[in-house]
């Protein structure tokens, strides 16, 4: 992982080079209209006061649990036994980001989702409250905090969740064989290059030409931005938008030119 440092500066290089997100001056209609109309768009969803406030609620629980960790760790917990509060205020994807993904599936209305990383499952929730006719595949390896995920779902009432535990290397081709197609993808999981990859080689026959992949820290590391860069470089990619803190992916075959955009969120 990039120190706080490393980070700031390649976060100050990206805001310099990236386009201002208002959209004008981008050629591409799809792009364009993801920009205004969901990137954009600051209305107050019903999903949000309800899911921030479970965010709350976590970051006051004091309950420690013991944690297998299969991925990449984490730089600033670096112990089995954690606080739920700790993960909740390191591990959770910040309700900015949590959000786009919700106004994303909201705009574009998926069937199936598949997320690779629960967690507690606050950006789960975000995938899932959409709608009912979209069902979300969540994978997680810790089991104690696949629990404290389950236990959020049922809070909120969540019945279009089914949640896979166990190590994504061992979980994720069971997954792959139960299903047919994925319309949205959410892969953020193990945060290394080789792992990241092979997750998109197998994903990569279950999605078709409206599919959308997500990648979370794509900046995270020197082993992130190079998978990044040869995600990129894939000859089923067409698109890609980096928000710099997430990568999105897009495969529509009528782009007949590969394009890749940088754009200031």
């Amino acid at each position: 992982m990039y120190s706080k440092g490393q980070l700031a500066a390649k976060y100050f290089s990206y805001y310099l080079k990236a386009s201002n997100g208002k959209g004008h001056g981008t050629h591409s209609p799809y792009v364009y209209d993801f920009i205004e109309q969901v990137l954009n768009d600051d209305r107050d969803f019903y999903a949000y006061s309800e899911i921030e406030n479970l965010r709350k609620t976590l970051l006051k629980e004091e309950r420690t649990i013991e944690v297998q960790d299969f991925g990449a760790g984490s730089a600033l917990i670096n112990t089995k036994q954690r606080k739920v509060a700790d993960i909740a205020r390191y591990s959770l994807k910040p309700k900015k980001y949590a959000q786009l993904l919700f106004r994303m599936v909201n705009y574009y209305q998926p069937k199936h989702i598949l997320e690779i990383g629960t967690s507690l499952g606050i950006t789960t929730c975000y995938l899932a409250k959409p709608g009912n006719n979209t069902k979300v595949t969540t994978m997680e390896g810790a089991d104690s905090i696949a629990a404290i995920a389950q236990e959020n779902f049922k809070k909120l009432a969540l019945k279009n969740i089914e949640l896979v535990q166990g190590n994504f290397n061992e979980t994720l081709s069971s997954v792959i064989r139960q299903l047919s197609t994925l319309d949205f993808i959410f892969i953020d999981g193990n945060h290394r290059k080789e792992p990241t990859l092979r997750y998109f080689e197998q994903l990569l026959p279950l999605t078709h030409n409206d599919t959308i992949l997500i990648f979370d820290d794509i900046h995270w590391s020197e082993e992130m931005e190079a998978a990044w860069k040869q995600i990129k470089k894939h000859e089923q990619v067409r698109t890609t938008i980096d928000l710099f803190f997430i990568g999105i992916v897009l495969l529509r075959k009528e782009f007949k030119e590969k394009q890749h955009f940088t754009i200031r969120f």
